[in-house]
């Protein structure tokens, strides 16, 4: 299963259902349920639905606070900017520890 490294604070506002997009620099054709990883905790941390990748206009970026929840909208954070939409997130009541491969920054094959 593929799964996602993503820092605190967002990891959590995703599995608390409060963050439906995640904003990156690159467009994804993952599609499905994905695990999610803390960053630098060495814990997968539970699981979300990626169902759609969109480019972000900054209109699109300002008026969306409620789906990414980041605080400084004046410009796009990348050049191209895209909103990794999710849904059905699902905390695991225990965070299960995973060995991290050397190089992996985004994505992450668990067996």
């Amino acid at each position: 299963m593929k799964a996602l490294v993503i820092k605190k604070p967002w990891v959590d506002l995703i599995l608390d259902g409060l963050k439906s997009w995640e904003i990156r620099g690159s467009r994804t054709k993952v599609r499905g349920t994905i695990e999610l990883i803390q960053s630098g905790s060495g814990l997968v941390v539970g699981t979300v639905e990626i169902v759609d990748c969109i480019e972000l206009s900054i209109d699109l970026y300002k008026s969306s606070f409620d789906k990414h929840q980041i605080n400084e909208v004046s410009n796009l954070p990348y050049k191209k900017t895209y909103a990794w939409i999710m849904k059905n997130p699902y905390r695991y009541a225990k965070p299960k520890p995973y060995k991290h491969p050397l190089g992996a920054v985004i994505w992450v094959n668990l067996p």
